[in-house]
């Protein structure tokens, strides 16, 4: 084997190792990081909410946000994306349709939406 074929051959070796590792670093980044999030969020805040649809009909659900997220904004934002959802934009929502409730423990089956949204919404009554 001539000198050159051995360099580029230990070239591509090592750009294979490099590529590999920053790929595994970068996955176990990502879950370390889904692990942390699901870590601090013990309990969530549940938000009695009530609006009245389009239809003059009433929706009841919940809103479902991490505990430590009190920003009554950022609740609402929350409540309006899924009113957009439902085909509700537009519909008022404010401290007259949506009150802190109380404190519930962190769900398996709610973790997934708050880990990709921020929230998760139970539905109760008028929602469909």
């Amino acid at each position: 084997m001539t000198l050159h074929k051995a360099h580029t051959m230990l070239l591509g070796i090592v750009l294979i190792t490099l590529t590999t590792l920053t790929l595994s670093s970068k996955t176990h980044d990502s879950t370390t990081t889904t692990m942390e999030t699901q870590k601090k969020i013990a309990q969530v805040n549940v938000w009695d909410t009530y609006v009245t649809k389009k239809d003059g009909e009433v929706m009841h659900f919940d809103i479902l946000a991490p505990a430590d997220i009190k920003d009554t904004n950022i609740i609402y934002a929350y409540g309006r994306q899924y009113l957009k959802n439902k085909g509700q934009a537009g519909q008022e929502l404010s401290t007259q349709e949506c009150k802190l409730c109380h404190v519930e423990t962190l769900q398996p089956k709610w973790e997934q939406d708050i880990a990709d949204k921020g929230y998760y919404i139970i539905e109760m009554d008028g929602c469909n």
